[in-house]
């Protein structure tokens, strides 16, 4: 339920959706498995898992979660390589010249074809937070490409979704550059021992900082040689901690224990009971850290 990343995305126009709502135009891309020639399917699943009820969208307060599941098949290239070669040499031994295009196409999808029905599946699911207050989309994935399937799965469901990449007005690069620079956040935040600094020259590299303390006398040097702060891991009102990236994106994030140790008294029992009160917690936190963080930042750029 905790969320592990957060990839941030702006929410250009106010929404009142409805769960019944939402629910029920999720419900026409409901995940089912892939047949014997798909490659990929995308659909929504329970956004509390499988062991909890059936609604595809579980709402604490305003606040709105759903679940996307991904199938992939996996056919590796150099199987697929492999097996054209083979006919390949069949079929120029046969006709004594060399096989055109269109033959090589052809020959690559009937194996694939042939070979898709045995073919190994991989699922990941992947989960997103609708904060209409805050005007915030979180997805929980390390990968924007993965992000942008669900908004895109979810723009198909409700027709059109009104989203942005989130942007402060101060770069993010800048605002973690001073931050180290200067020591200094605010907002609740503390630095800690981890960082990467990147040089902004073409053919410039990157420095990992791990367990150094960041005003230190070497960090110091870096800045100071015209390093940019990409990455810095931060501490969030002893309650969240995470590594920040140059795109807002949150990885590793971790709640405190104290924090997820809260809702110990309800009946463990009771999955749905504790997984509800686990969510409305995740979510009172974040919505008090993101305007935290943005703010930190100069406010968010509503010009795109």
């Amino acid at each position: 339920m905790w969320f592990k990343n957060a990839q941030p995305y702006r929410l250009t126009k106010a929404i009142d959706w409805s769960i019944e709502e939402l629910e029920q135009r999720l419900d026409a891309y409901r995940f089912t498995p892939a047949n014997s020639q798909e490659t990929v399917k995308l659909g929504f699943v329970k956004a509390l898992g499988n062991k909890v009820g059936q609604a595809l969208v579980h709402g604490a307060g305003n606040n709105l979660m759903i679940a996307m599941e991904k199938e992939e098949k996996m056919l590796p290239a150099s199987v697929i390589r492999e097996e054209l070669d083979e006919r390949l040499q069949a079929l120029e031994s046969e006709q004594g010249r060399p096989a055109r295009k269109a033959e090589k196409d052809a020959l690559k999808e009937d194996i694939i074809a042939t070979l898709l029905p045995r073919a190994f599946s991989r699922r990941k699911q992947i989960r997103a937070l609708i904060m209409p207050k805050q005007q915030l989309i979180l997805v929980d994935c390390s990968s924007a490409n993965r992000a942008e399937e669900l908004l895109s799965l979810l723009r198909q469901a409700i027709g059109s979704l009104p989203v942005a990449p989130l942007l402060p007005n101060t770069l993010p690069e800048e605002a973690m550059t001073d931050w180290v620079r200067t020591g200094r956040v605010g907002n609740l935040f503390e630095l800690q021992e981890e960082a990467e600094l990147k040089s902004l020259a073409e053919a410039g590299g990157s420095i990992k900082i791990k367990d150094l303390p960041l005003d230190s006398d070497e960090v110091k040097a870096y800045l100071d040689n015209g390093l940019l702060a990409s990455k810095v891991a931060l501490d969030w009102s002893e309650s969240i901690s995470f590594v920040l990236h140059g795109d807002l994106s949150l990885k590793r994030l971790k709640f405190a224990d104290v924090l997820q140790d809260h809702n110990d008294d309800i009946d463990k029992e009771d999955l749905a009971a504790r997984l509800d009160a686990d969510f409305s917690l995740m979510c009172g936190e974040f919505e008090k850290l993101w305007p935290n963080l943005l703010d930190a930042m100069g406010g968010v750029d509503e010009t795109i």
